[in-house]
């Protein structure tokens, strides 16, 4: 429940801005800014009457995503919107192609969780020359001018993480852990890494926590989370005391090895 109220939180505010950024660029308008009269509906340049809202997703194969999108998709009915979503199945030209789909189709305003941050900066610059304001969710797209970034604390995020961790080990504060983050092409990995050290660090420096063994999971796979804990298990064996996911997907994989 707690997770569905702060998407719900998360979603209103960028519903808000994006009816913000849409007018500023004349999507719910039209070309040059006047309002038409259209039976009390504003065609925008499009000339649809509600305003359509691209949802750019990097994967569904996740439970939290189609819970996003569920939400996204209701609130924007709700408030007079509707949204195409495309899912590029963790593939970057498959994005690069969802995105060029939405911008040929017009779309009043575009909502990205990349994939591949850096790769996605292309999306940006072309929707841009089409005047769509473009706004990352969740995950950072690097090396563009984004019209807005939406996320979570995900510093404070890997800090929650690994204080749970220090106070679950067998011996509270002292112990032998594997640490398993997530792509190393998501800025919020890095982000969940470097929480996660600011908690950890006074441990391994007194040796109270040892990290036996590490590594990345490509594009958040459970099976690629499995593949690391099972080389960590044919290492270490009985020797690990508890396993440092970075998200529940990467959890389920550890566990499955």
């Amino acid at each position: 429940m707690r997770g569905i109220a702060i998407s719900l939180v998360t979603v209103s505010l960028i519903l808000s801005v994006l009816i913000g950024l849409s007018l500023h660029r004349g999507g719910l308008t039209g070309n040059d800014g006047r309002t038409e009269a259209t039976g009390g509906k504003q065609p925008n340049k499009s000339g649809r009457e509600r305003p359509l809202i691209g949802l750019s997703l990097d994967t569904l194969k996740e439970a939290r995503w189609m819970r996003d999108r569920d939400i996204f998709t209701r609130r924007v009915q709700e408030l007079g919107g509707d949204v195409e979503v495309l899912s590029a199945g963790s593939d970057d030209a498959t994005q690069i192609r969802n995105v060029m789909s939405f911008i040929t189709k017009r779309v009043d305003v575009l909502v990205i969780v990349p994939h591949d941050g850096k790769v996605m900066a292309k999306a940006v610059a072309e929707a841009h020359k089409a005047g769509i304001p473009v706004i990352a969710y969740d995950r950072l797209i690097t090396n563009c001018d984004l019209d807005l970034y939406i996320s979570f604390d995900n510093i404070k995020v890997g800090e929650a993480q690994a204080k749970y961790l220090v106070e679950h080990l067998p011996t509270p504060g002292k112990g032998r852990i594997v640490r398993i983050y997530g792509a190393p092409t998501d800025n919020n990995a890095k982000l969940f890494k470097m929480g996660q050290d600011r908690v950890l660090k006074p441990y391994i420096e007194r040796g109270d926590i040892v990290v036996l063994h590490e590594n990345w999971a490509t594009d958040w796979k459970p099976d690629k989370a499995k593949d690391i804990m099972i080389a960590a298990i044919t290492k270490y064996g009985q020797a690990i005391d508890a396993v440092l996911a970075s998200n529940d997907g990467t959890a389920g994989g550890a566990i499955q090895a």
